[in-house]
C-alpha cells in the first residue's frame, strides 16, 4: 500500500508539468516533452517525499534496531554459564547468524539505493553542479540490481531458504523433480504398513 501511494503521487499532480508549461508557454496537448526522468519527475518529490520521507527514516530505524539486536546477542554470549543454566551459544549462535544475514541485506540495500538518492539531493540543492551521466547510470543500475541480490544473499546465508530456492529452481525452471522428495512419502507409507503387519502378527 505504501509503494502504491509513493509510486502514484507524481501521477496525481506532484510532477514538473506546470513548470514545463510555464517554460514552453504551452498549456495543452501540443506540449512536447523530452522523455527524461528529471524533466518529468519533480526533484522535490524525489528528495523530500521519497528519500527523506520513505527511505531514510526506515533505514536509520532499522540500523538502530540491528545495533540493539547485536548488542543484546553479544551481551548474552558473554554471560558466564552456571550449573543451572544452559549454554547461551546454542540459541544465540543461531540468532546471531540470522541477524548477520538480515544486516547484510540492510547493508546491500543502503549501498544500492543511497548513491542514487545522494545524486538526487545534489541535483536539487546544487542546480549548478553537473552530475556525471556515467555515475548516474551506475547508481540506477545499483538500485535496480538490489532486488536481484536479496534472494542470492538469502540462499547463501540461510539453509532453509537455500533448499527451498533449489527445489523451486529445479521444479519450475529446470522442469525436474528431486527423486528423494518423491520417495520419502512412499518410504514412510511402506514403513507404516510394515509396522502394522508386524503388530497384527
Amino acid at each position: 500500500m505504501v509503494a502504491i501511494v509513493v509510486g502514484l503521487t507524481p501521477m496525481l499532480g506532484w510532477n514538473n508539468l506546470e513548470k514545463l508549461q510555464q517554460t514552453n508557454g504551452t498549456i495543452g496537448a501540443d506540449l512536447l516533452v523530452t522523455c527524461e526522468f528529471e524533466n518529468v519527475i519533480s526533484m522535490e518529490y524525489m528528495v523530500y517525499f521519497n528519500f527523506f520521507g520513505w527511505v531514510l527514516p526506515p533505514l536509520v530505524l532499522m540500523l538502530l534496531i540491528y545495533t540493539e539486536i547485536f548488542y543484546i546477542i553479544h551481551k548474552q554470549l558473554n554471560k558466564k554459564v552456571t550449573a543451572n543454566q544452559t549454554d547461551p551459544t546454542r540459541y544465540y549462535g543461531k540468532e546471531l547468524k540470522l541477524a548477520k544475514s538480515l544486516a547484510l541485506v540492510l547493508f546491500l540495500f543502503a549501498v544500492s539505493w543511497l548513491p542514487l538518492h545522494i545524486l538526487n539531493c545534489i541535483t536539487l540543492f546544487c542546480p549548478s553542479c553537473e552530475n556525471s551521466t556515467c555515475l548516474l547510470y551506475v547508481a540506477i543500475l545499483l538500485s535496480h540490481g538490489n532486488s536481484a541480490v536479496n534472494p542470492i544473499v538469502y540462499a547463501f546465508r540461510i539453509t532453509k531458504f537455500r533448499n527451498a530456492f533449489i527445489k523451486i529452481w529445479k521444479q519450475y525452471v529446470c522442469c525436474t523433480e528431486d527423486p528423494r522428495v518423491d520417495d520419502r512419502p512412499s518410504f514412510r507409507i511402506d514403513s507404516k504398513e510394515r509396522r502394522l503387519r508386524h503388530n497384527d502378527i
